[in-house]
């Protein structure tokens, strides 16, 4: 029985912001000055970020867990998202409002450290994602090929098996674990260049925030570089959901 789409847009907002909430919260415990987790390092962040999106997928079952607008947007390519394009803009809507509520809720719970911090850009890297080295087409090709391996992977994750033929069910029957650890190896593999958004609502709707709440120091929210990781996530879901159609032998 499928939930209302009441239900599911809760489910996502729900989802997006336990994802935000443990994802930008790692973020924080490893770069914040004042943190006890600080020097943390990156493998630290990739794992925090893995075990933000198994907790996130977890809680967003209701809706078949999408969490990130290029997966919605993905599937939709891929044929996979069936209740139509009305529903799959309300699910971004709420990944965005869930993202904004998540990265509130790091806020509150860094709030001493966020006053004590000095570093504006430490201060912006617990919200948003920013290159290594700025260079807009280049960044926005790695947010391509990063958000391209993620939809891809999970649609392949996806496929239901086929019992008369004794091919096994694919790596959803796992539950969130499989989606973890693809985020966890993205993040390893290619997250060194931008950051790996590989979501357009993490990456907007945490700097959103950032650009309204109170902190001191803070400094630019820096919008002329928050196009890469919205547009570059969304083209990568879009090519692997229409490629996803060739190349993966999903068993329907």
């Amino acid at each position: 029985m499928t939930a209302s789409v009441g239900v599911q847009f809760l489910s996502e907002l729900v989802g997006t912001a336990m994802l935000l909430l443990l994802g930008g919260g790692v973020v924080a415990t490893a770069i914040l000055t004042k943190s006890k987790g600080l020097g943390g390092g990156w493998l630290l962040i990739n794992f925090g970020w893995g075990l933000a999106v198994f907790a996130g997928v977890t809680v967003s079952y209701a809706s078949g867990a999408n969490i990130n607008p290029a997966v919605t947007v993905g599937l939709l390519a891929a044929g996979k998202f069936t209740q139509g394009f009305g529903v799959a803009l309300l699910y971004i809507l709420a990944q965005l409002i869930g993202a904004m509520i998540g990265a509130l809720l790091v806020w509150l719970a860094f709030k001493k450290h966020f006053d004590e911090e000095v570093d504006p850009g430490t201060i912006l890297g617990v919200f948003s994602t920013g290159p290594a080295i700025r260079s807009y087409f280049w960044n926005f090709v790695t947010e391509v090929i990063g958000t391209f391996v993620l939809v891809f992977v999970v649609i392949g994750f996806g496929h239901a098996g086929d019992p008369a033929t004794k091919t096994p069910a694919g790596l959803a029957a796992l539950g969130a674990l499989p989606v973890a650890l693809l985020v966890v190896g993205i993040g390893a593999s290619l997250g060194g260049p931008t950051g790996y958004a590989i979501n357009p609502a993490r990456d907007l709707g945490p700097r959103i925030m950032h650009a309204v709440l109170p902190i001191p120091s803070k400094g630019t929210s820096d919008w002329s570089y928050a196009w890469v990781p919205i547009a570059g996530p969304l083209v990568g879901g879009l090519l692997a959901g229409w490629l996803s159609l060739v190349l993966l032998p999903v068993l329907q």
